[in-house]
């Protein structure tokens, strides 16, 4: 059969793959979830979820760079990706060897599309569509308005979550109005933040480990604002890990 990517590539699967290699942490927990995790033979070292997952798979690398020989004595007859995630020259090298089925997620529609795709290409259609019927009852309104915030997912140099991004979205479902008006992923300067004097800055637990020195330091410049270390995964992983995203960011009042 032939399917369509969320790049519009197509690709032609003649059964349901059987031996899947997946480079995204919250995709691979997407698998999981689906009741497939007998079929994933390779993940990377960053997918974390479900816990102890790692132990018995195969490691092929990271999301940035690959083990391209450990890939192929894996023989995989698919390769999930995303186009954010993935480091662009390694994927086009796999897609000349595998089929790849690549996911582009800019809002949380296009997650919907991604779970309900990946339910057809490995048949497990009622799973996926159990999965979507769950989130899209849990993110069907979105929470109150909480206030004006900052997102920073680094330190040193400062960096923020703008406007075309997946968590963009999350932001503005949990009830946060994103200062930030740049898109994708700018630099930010003190002197912005302490300016524009949000009513929440949220550190995000990743990429960038954000510790309680990091809270206690952006306290110290911006003593009006609630500065929080929050939980990356709620706003940044877009498989099922948003089944628990609306209980998640409720607790952020």
């Amino acid at each position: 059969m032939i399917f369509e990517d969320q790049l519009q590539r197509k690709l032609s699967i003649s059964n349901p793959p059987q031996r899947i290699i997946s480079l995204v942490p919250s995709q691979t927990e997407l698998l999981v979830d689906l009741g497939l995790e007998e079929r994933i033979v390779g993940v990377t070292k960053f997918c974390v979820r479900p816990k102890g997952l790692r132990k018995s798979k195969a490691i092929v690398g990271g999301t940035k760079n690959y083990r391209m020989e450990d890939i192929a004595s894996l023989q995989p007859d698919l390769i999930i990706g995303n186009k954010e995630e993935n480091e662009k020259e390694g994927i086009a090298e796999l897609m000349e060897k595998y089929p790849v089925w690549m996911s582009d997620i800019l809002t949380i529609e296009d997650s919907y599309k991604m779970i309900q795709s990946l339910g057809e290409i490995l048949d497990v259609r009622f799973e996926a569509d159990k999965i979507l019927g769950d989130i899209k009852k849990e993110l069907a309104k979105p929470l109150p308005i909480k206030g004006k915030a900052f997102y920073l997912i680094w330190n040193e140099p400062i960096m923020g979550v703008g406007r075309r991004t997946f968590i963009d979205q999350m932001l503005s479902f949990a009830g946060f109005e994103n200062l930030i008006q740049k898109e994708r992923y700018p630099e930010i300067s003190l002197e912005n933040l302490v300016r524009q004097n949000p009513d929440y800055l949220l550190l995000s637990s990743e990429p960038f480990p954000f510790k309680q020195k990091h809270v206690e330091f952006f306290k110290d410049i911006l003593p009006d604002s609630k500065v929080l270390i929050v939980d990356g995964e709620y706003f940044s992983w877009y498989g099922s890990r948003l089944l628990g995203a609306k209980s998640y960011f409720e607790t952020l009042i």
